[in-house]
């Protein structure tokens, strides 16, 4: 008797990740729908509201004076090795490797260059936006800051909005972004949340930030993320002309260049077995159905064990006729007359 095993989660895991061999045909595209036309309006208000408040020197300046003056890593000073940590998870070399190599795998394994081209994109996008607020705006850090309660702008600094925050709203957002299923979207949404969340706290934990900072890389990185699908139908194009000059390639170098994959849209249905598919089917088919046994019947009387019967065959017994031999069932003589020699 055979007994299968349960699939452990790692079985699981890896069956998931075999999933895919080709191009999926299912996977959604995000485009630019008035919904979301309506999201990257918001947060562009919310940006320059921002921006505002720290020019124009305003509460939230004073709030940042106050959050730096507060000293969170002397307050909770046990927890600063794990946070030295867990900020890199916001920095662009460490973080961009770790998300280009997953979907590196995903590339070669859909056979679509769109997972790496969207964050190249992104990455694109999120240098060229902070890093142009950061070095137009000029803020000082609270580590560097000259004057208390000045907003410490144009003098030359570059930590206004966070990058960290931003590269890690972008970095870990474009997972959710790229997920094959809403469900998975959901998770991954969330968890680039939280780690954003975290990794701008811990910024403004550490004191190499202001909290407005932070509340501007967040932002940031929230409109690069929204501003995707204005920029799929040029990836789109890029991965056509890549994957052309890939074939002319191959074709200079005489290599045939395979066979275009039509990707499948449902998985196929399995016709139930009507003729014999190996030798095996063929042989059980070719033998005919034994019929039923005939009943066994037994004559009465005495039976005897094997060793006590007179092998026979059809013209008589087999050993020779004996004189002296009594046929069984005669009674024995008496007395058997001696002969004098």
């Amino acid at each position: 008797m055979r007994i299968e095993r349960n699939p452990t989660r790692l079985d699981r895991v890896f069956a998931r990740l075999d999933r895919e061999p080709e191009r999926p045909a299912h996977l959604s595209v995000p485009r630019a729908s008035r919904h979301r036309t309506v999201l990257v309006i918001a947060a562009l208000a919310f940006y320059l509201a921002i921006v505002w408040l720290v020019v124009t020197t305003s509460w939230l300046v004073r709030l940042d004076w106050q959050v730096m003056f507060f000293r969170p890593y002397q307050q909770w000073a046990s927890i600063h090795w794990f946070v030295d940590y867990y900020v890199v998870l916001g920095q662009r070399g460490p973080t961009a490797v770790m998300v280009a190599a997953w979907l590196g795998w995903r590339s070669w394994r859909q056979h679509t260059l769109r997972p790496l081209l969207t964050l190249g994109t992104s990455l694109l996008l999120l240098n060229i936006t902070v890093g142009a607020a950061k070095y137009g705006m000029g803020r000082l850090g609270p580590h560097y800051a000259t004057v208390i309660g000045s907003n410490e702008m144009g003098l030359g600094g570059d930590i206004f909005p966070s990058g960290h925050t931003a590269n890690a709203v972008v970095t870990w957002g474009i997972l959710a972004y790229l997920a094959s299923t809403p469900r998975a979207q959901r998770w991954l949404s969330a968890i680039s949340a939280v780690t954003s969340l975290g990794v701008g706290m811990a910024t403004v934990y550490l004191g190499t930030h202001w909290l407005s900072d932070v509340l501007l890389g967040w932002v940031a990185g929230l409109l690069i993320l929204l501003a995707l699908p204005w920029f799929e139908p040029w990836i789109a194009r890029t991965e056509v002309y890549a994957f052309d000059l890939r074939d002319r390639w191959r074709a200079r170098g005489g290599v045939k260049a395979p066979a275009p994959v039509t990707p499948v849209a449902a998985p196929a249905r399995l016709k139930p077995l009507t003729a014999p598919q190996n030798e095996t089917a063929a042989r059980e088919a070719a033998v005919p159905p034994r019929g039923p046994r005939s009943p066994v019947h037994l004559s009465p009387g005495p039976h005897t064990s094997r060793s006590e019967r007179t092998p026979v065959t059809p013209v008589g017994s087999r050993r020779p006729p004996q004189s002296d031999r009594l046929v069984r069932g005669t009674p024995a003589p008496a007395t058997r007359p001696l002969t004098g020699g």
